[in-house]
């Protein structure tokens, strides 16, 4: 290792050991796309119009392109450190434990809440045929005790197929993601096929009846960036792929591009498949009867089309499925990632045979479980989901912008142009996704960041000797920015239906606006950005701490 007084331009990467590397290219691409057309298809369209009406198909335009953005800088990284569950390591490197544990933890929580939110798609889908699964309470499905049990199970059979093997995984997700994309283009072509009435675009109170501020509380609130956030799969299952330098923005890139081309699609053709007596009461208004259950399959139901209800329903089985077992393995990665960082038992690295990390796994499984309680329908989880993954990715933009200091030589097989331009925006896009989610949802992502601190500091004190350096001052910047995204949230108006303004959004009753909130965060968030890179890791540091294994890694190195 360099010595303290020098300052390396360029460190050696080292690689995990003991994972398979038999994840090829298409493989790797089809974890992204399995990933995003998941439940975010099966209920984003209705959602998403019903809170912009037509306007919501500038909402996947907008949310996809700033998933983009957040995308391409994770395959710089994810090129130059294919490591699994990279998106909790990378802070590690550039601004050490504090800061990777602050991203790691609300990356965890959210990705472990994800598997869960595809089984509550699945028997949301099930309730009309399987009535004893849920009961509907004001509006949202609620899982019965039975329907407890049976998201119980599905749980143990996603926990079970990762166990088995990424090599398996892979196979069966290539299978399922070819049964999605043609199921989703058949939908899209049928809709337009039964029915098109392009006066829907504007019959009720215009393009966008509830205002433009709509188009972007949309994106969070109906589920629009949960969609997109797959794409991060790519660069988790990074150290099992065999050409990362390759595969890695391919699959990024791609997972994003022809996912968002079909989102759009289908929410054209949906709000103009639409009979437009449905439509007459204002978009905010209509629903199908039993359409919070399953709203395709409800209109394919209303075109007449009984076969493409069937269908849809089947694949609500499928798609949800696929993608629940994706983040099962996602979870586990993570959790196998901060304890390589120091940040949790060893434990959570031991692998079984193939290559698995099999307790964490089962802390998945665990975890997964015990969020039915305070999340039992599929509508809940969206938000929460959404804010505490912003939360997460918003640290990559950061550790591209210190790396390129503290290793400028370093090989970057894919480096984006601009200098911190790409970056800095792609950190605003993280700020803004916190921002329209709201603070009734951001309130309770705030109480879930402030429980993991409270378990970290319990594990620092229980294991003191072991652990590494905190690296306090370079992570400084991640509650700084957290507390600046609370009390900007907090002073917004998330209402977009307000009569006063229905731009008005972001969290509370405030007077902070949809162009006000844009503003300050834009002048925020380049603030804790120069801060973030000023107080980054020495470059010695950063390549210690990128060159260490568990093995190899003392205490207190």
């Amino acid at each position: 290792m360099a010595a303290p007084t020098e300052a390396p331009r360029k460190v050696e990467v080292q690689l995990d050991t003991g994972l398979r590397r038999d994840v090829g290219r298409t493989s790797l691409l089809f974890t992204g796309v399995g990933a995003i057309i998941g439940s975010g298809w099966l209920f984003g369209a209705l959602y998403a119009a019903q809170i912009a009406g037509p306007a919501a198909i500038f909402s996947w335009i907008i949310g996809g392109i700033m998933v983009m953005i957040i995308g391409l800088v994770y395959a710089e990284l994810g090129v130059m450190f294919p490591v699994s569950g990279g998106i909790i390591r990378f802070p590690h490197y550039a601004f050490g434990s504090f800061a990777s544990y602050s991203a790691g933890w609300t990356s965890w929580i959210a990705a472990a809440a994800v598997t869960p939110i595809e089984v509550l798609a699945t028997t949301q889908y099930a309730d009309p045929y399987i009535p004893w699964l849920m009961n509907e309470v004001d509006g949202l499905y609620i899982l019965t005790g039975p329907g407890l049990l049976v998201s119980i199970g599905l749980m143990a059979v996603y926990s079970l197929i990762n166990v088995l093997g990424v090599k398996l995984f892979a196979q069966l997700n290539n299978v399922l993601v070819w049964w999605k994309l043609a199921v989703i283009a058949l939908v899209v072509v049928a809709f337009f096929a039964l029915a098109f009435n392009p006066g829907n675009l504007g019959a009720v109170a215009g393009f966008a009846p509830e205002g433009y501020g709509a188009v972007f509380t949309a994106i969070p609130a109906a589920g629009v960036a949960f969609a997109y956030l797959g794409f991060r799969n790519a660069v988790e299952f990074a150290g099992e792929t065999d050409n990362p330098q390759r595969n890695v923005p391919f699959a990024i890139i791609g997972a994003i591009l022809i996912t968002g081309v079909i989102y759009v699609l289908l929410q054209l053709a949906f709000i103009t498949a639409l009979p437009p007596d449905q439509i007459a009461g204002g978009w905010s208004a209509f629903q199908f009867e039993e359409g919070g259950a399953g709203p395709l399959a409800a209109l394919a139901a209303v075109l007449g089309a009984v076969w493409l209800a069937v269908l849809l329903r089947v694949d609500a089985v499928i798609s949800p499925a696929d993608t629940g077992l994706i983040y099962a393995g996602v979870t586990t990665r993570l959790a196998y990632a901060n304890a390589r960082n120091g940040n949790a038992p060893q434990a959570l690295t031991r692998l079984n045979n193939r290559g698995i990390p099999w307790i964490s796994v089962l802390l998945m499984f665990v975890v997964g479980c015990f969020m039915f309680l305070p999340f039992p329908g599929w509508q809940q989880f969206i938000g929460f989901i959404t804010s505490a993954f912003a939360i997460s990715f918003g640290a990559g933009p950061l550790v591209v912008g210190a790396l390129r200091r503290q290793l400028p030589d370093q090989d970057r097989p894919f480096k984006l142009p601009g200098r911190d331009v790409l970056p800095y925006l792609a950190f605003l896009a993280s700020s803004m996704l916190v921002f329209w989610a709201g603070w009734a949802i951001n309130e309770k992502m705030l109480i879930a960041v402030l429980v993991g601190y409270v378990v970290f500091a319990i594990y620092q004190t229980a294991n003191r000797a072991a652990m590494p350096p905190l690296d306090f001052r370079a992570g400084s910047w991640f509650p700084i920015w957290l507390i600046g995204l609370a009390v900007v949230s907090y002073f917004g108006d998330s209402d977009p239906s307000s009569e006063a303004d229905p731009s008005y959004l972001g969290g509370g009753d405030g007077p902070i606006s949809l162009l006000w909130g844009f503003i300050i965060l834009a002048v925020f968030s380049a603030a804790v950005y120069a801060y973030a890179v000023a107080v980054r890791l020495p470059a010695h540091r950063a390549a210690g701490y990128i060159r260490q294994t568990p093995a190899d890694a003392p205490p207190g190195a």
